[in-house]
């Protein structure tokens, strides 16, 4: 029931997710006067979900505390099915600061990870890329950033299907001196990790759309002002081609010669294949869908929840705290104490 435009555009997303993974089956939790009759007009949907009621919904504006309170609302009830291991995941379009809340206290965090992260994707010059935190913890302790680090490798491997991701602690200088000393010693632990031939170091602002690492990896506060900055920049240069190609004659005649390129570009920058924030370490695959998303928007959020599923994403991200904390057992001098404090 979560979305702008829901539960149409749900039910819309769930049968373009179906086309493309047939053998997929849907529990779907909302309002079944309003849900039911939208599947009945899709057979091989309806084949496919099994619709359970919820009498009680979480509106865009309501507080996380207030959510939680809500123990028969459509996003409540599908949480509870990935707890109960009904389902293997979860994706909504609705509130997120209910979905978070209510993720974190019902299907708790994977054992070793202090907190979740929220994790999404984004385009680069070199290809796509993974960014956490986006906004689930604001502050953050270096501890925090590796277990982010090691996360986010994980899911590059999984979903981006990177052999090899570079990782990249987000910082205000490349040097080795700079940042604050959190970041420093998260730096510390990585480069005396399994994960260091992964560890590019430092980096800075433009090396984000630069694709200098394949996961980014900062604070939520940090990564959010990034997000919505990339966000709001991509904005600006379709408004700007938008304008200039429209200006004159001549302008027009060069967008008509200039399309088939200016597609391509469109294709490669469209919000909808980045659709779906991820909430990593949390016992359970917790995808958030843009609330704007479109039907094809909403079909990626659920590739992405599928994806992790099928490749075990969080049992390989506890087989490398598995490898972290035995390294931080077996390690010797200073470097060894921080792995200990972070990994324990």
């Amino acid at each position: 029931m979560g979305g702008d435009r829901a539960p149409s555009m749900v039910i819309e997303g769930l049968r373009v997710a179906l086309e493309r993974h047939p053998g997929a089956r849907f529990l779907v939790f909302g309002d079944e006067a309003a849900v039911g009759p939208m599947l009945g007009r899709h057979p091989a949907l309806a084949a496919a979900c099994v619709l359970r009621h919820a009498p009680e919904l979480v509106p865009n504006d309501m507080k996380p505390t207030a959510a939680l309170r809500l123990r028969a609302s459509s996003m409540r009830l599908a949480i509870d099915a990935v707890a109960a291991g009904e389902a293997e995941g979860v994706v909504s379009a609705g509130n997120t600061g209910a979905l978070m809340a209510l993720a974190k206290i019902v299907l708790k965090t994977l054992r070793g990870i202090d907190r979740p992260a929220m994790a999404g994707i984004g385009p680069s010059a070199r290809g796509d890329f993974v960014v956490l935190d986006l906004g689930a913890n604001v502050q953050c302790d270096a501890r925090n950033l590796v277990e982010f680090a090691l996360m986010g490798e994980v899911f590059a491997r999984t979903v981006l299907g990177l052999r090899s991701p570079s990782i990249g602690l987000l910082n205000v200088g490349a040097e080795e001196l700079k940042g604050d000393e959190r970041v420093r010693q998260a730096a510390e632990v990585l480069r005396a990790s399994h994960v260091a031939p992964l560890f590019h170091g430092f980096i800075e602002g433009h090396d984000i759309a630069g694709g200098t690492v394949d996961v980014v990896v900062t604070d939520g506060f940090t990564g959010n002002v990034a997000l919505k900055t990339g966000e709001g920049t991509l904005k600006l240069v379709r408004d700007l081609l938008r304008e200039v190609f429209s200006s004159t004659l001549a302008a027009k005649l060069g967008y008509m010669l200039a399309r088939p390129a200016l597609e391509r570009l469109r294709e490669w920058l469209d919000p909808r294949r980045y659709n779906g924030a991820v909430l990593l370490g949390l016992n359970g695959v917790v995808v958030k869908s843009h609330g704007g998303t479109d039907a094809l928007g909403f079909a990626h959020a659920i590739d992405l929840a599928m994806d992790m599923v099928t490749h075990g994403f969080n049992a390989q991200i506890s087989a490398e705290l598995l490898k972290l904390r035995g390294e931080s057992s077996a390690g010797e001098g200073p470097e060894q104490g921080a792995a200990t404090a972070l990994a324990g």
